[in-house]
């Protein structure tokens, strides 16, 4: 173990040092736990600096051991983009096995599931920050191995102070070959219940594709506002996804989606349609017939984009710009002018250059780096 802990050096924290932070592991500092263990927060000194941090005490009775351990050291070092956990030290002493992770200050996305303070367009972009972090790991036309996390579910999904997203815990995760059509993995372990992919039960196999069903019911979750189980004395009930697949091939969710009186945003019927629409493609008993993580998050851009601009009052009528475009726009809500405006249009009084001008500009507003309205852009329109 320590030799192959050696490359990462640079990441050791003296358990001492834990201890201090901690209180020496006092339940006070404690801010969750699972299957592994404890989580504690404190401030030490990591990788890149000193700053609150969160504090994975891997507990052995739970069936955590050196495995585990190593493969979230080596993962998370390899492994890094803006919507995964990072990794900022670890400490593996004597009888401990600790890995000190950045402090995501809100907790896991479960818990705010069916909050009324959490607008949709909150909603939205969570599950877009989560699919892109995801369809990191997946991504063939990246260098590395592609990675299948195995354990997708809202309780390992934590939430910054800004309310980005963050995939957690690739304890479970399988490397699979990179820059190949399909990954197809032999394996005993089966994620969480309510969340794996309904084929590992008769296959044993784990694939991309699985990843995909997992993320499907977490975006359900979040659409419906609660969890996809309901718990009797600590064991499951109830699993609900079948009826939210029975709800939405009947047309009902309008009148089955997370709602409260004080919720501070109402979902856009465009945004609601596509998100909806990806979220049931992810469910799909086939897993030929599942999008890839990739196709789920164009998607998931165009929902959280509709939304933004559903919410959104601009300086001008865009009324009146659609009645100008040619041949004029048909529409039944801000969030589907929004899409028919983004593939870029043609004014009346314009040209074919204008028009490529104008499809460049509202790309550029709402394209896949940014859903942020640039208000000077939007003036170009009404000035024209």
């Amino acid at each position: 173990m320590e030799n192959a802990l050696r490359p990462y050096k640079g990441l050791e924290i003296p358990l001492e040092e834990i201890r201090s932070a901690t209180n020496n592991f006092d339940d006070k500092n404690c801010i969750g736990g699972g299957g592994f263990g404890k989580v504690y927060k404190g401030e030490v000194t990591h990788s890149r600096g000193r700053s609150m941090v969160a504090i994975k005490r891997l507990d052995r009775r739970y069936g955590q051991g050196k495995t585990e351990f190593l493969k979230e050291v080596t993962l998370l070092s390899r492994y890094r983009h803006k919507n995964l956990i990072a990794l900022l030290g670890f400490c593996y002493q004597g009888d401990e096995m600790i890995l000190v992770y950045e402090h995501a200050s809100r907790g896991s996305l479960d818990r705010y599931l069916n909050s009324p303070y959490l607008t949709w367009t909150q909603r939205l972009k969570i599950c877009l920050d989560v699919t892109k972090g995801l369809s990191y790991l997946h991504d063939p036309r990246e260098t590395h191995q592609r990675l299948i996390h195995c354990d997708i579910k809202s309780s390992n999904i934590l939430l910054d102070e800004q309310w980005n997203a963050k995939v957690s815990d690739l304890g479970l995760s399988i490397i699979g070959p990179a820059n190949e059509q399909n990954s197809v993995i032999v394996t005993s372990a089966a994620g969480t219940h309510g969340y794996y992919d309904p084929q590992y039960a008769t296959t044993h196999t784990l694939t991309k594709e699985s990843d995909v069903y997992s993320l499907g019911v977490v975006l359900f979750e979040v659409l419906f506002g609660t969890l996809c189980c309901t718990y009797s004395n600590g064991h499951v009930k109830q699993i609900l996804v079948p009826t939210w697949i029975e709800n939405y091939e009947q047309n009902n969710l309008k009148d089955t989606v997370f709602t409260n009186a004080t919720i501070q945003s109402v979902m856009d019927q465009s945004s609601l349609k596509t998100f909806s629409d990806i979220a049931y493609q992810c469910l799909k008993e086939s897993r030929e017939d599942r999008p890839k993580m990739a196709e789920v998050v164009t998607e998931l851009e165009v929902a959280f984009g509709s939304q933004e601009f559903s919410e959104w009052e601009p300086p001008f009528d865009y009324e009146e710009m659609a009645k100008s475009v040619e041949p004029p726009l048909n529409y039944s809500s801000k969030g589907e002018l929004w899409k028919l405006l983004s593939k870029g249009f043609l004014l009346n009084r314009g040209n074919t250059g204008e028009r490529t001008l104008c499809n460049d500009i509202f790309r550029r507003m709402f394209g896949f780096n940014s859903k942020y309205i640039n208000v000077q852009s939007m003036a170009f329109f009404s000035s024209k």
